[in-house]
């Protein structure tokens, strides 16, 4: 399987603007720029994307793992911050902070942190990731 994005720039790095898709059409010439990078602007960027992307794929895996122990989670919400640094030889995403809350009937909380670790590590966007991951996952009631 393969999917696909595209990103369009017209300009310099700070006076640039430039648009993002994606295959499916979720995306169609979103704008993004330095500004709603660097400057909380309006727009899209990189990191925010990445943590989209990271928790959707986060939360997927851990339903599959949760299917396989037996357990259905009734609710999952998921969030991924997604840290961009600036290092000696650029700016570099650093590390992402995944976290869940979740509502799963049947499981404890020792077991749903076993499971959710496997998910964190298992997950084909984490293996993507040089960057440090670390995961806070609780369940609710």
């Amino acid at each position: 399987m393969k999917k696909s994005g595209s990103a369009v720039w017209k300009g310099g790095l700070k006076d640039g603007i430039g648009s993002i898709s994606t295959e499916s059409g979720a995306l169609k010439n979103h704008p993004y720029g330095f500004v709603a990078r660097f400057e909380g602007g309006p727009g899209t960027n990189p990191e925010e994307l990445i943590g989209a992307a990271h928790a959707g794929c986060f939360t997927m895996a851990l339903s599959l793992i949760l299917g396989e122990a037996k357990l259905t989670a009734t609710q999952m919400d998921t969030k991924a911050d997604v840290t961009l640094e600036k290092l000696a030889d650029g700016f570099a995403i650093t590390a992402v902070h995944l976290t869940l809350r979740a509502k799963v009937p049947g499981a404890t909380a020792a077991s749903f942190a076993e499971l959710a670790g496997k998910a964190k590590q298992g997950c084909p966007v984490s293996k993507l990731m040089k960057a440090d991951i670390t995961l806070d996952a609780a369940l609710i009631e």
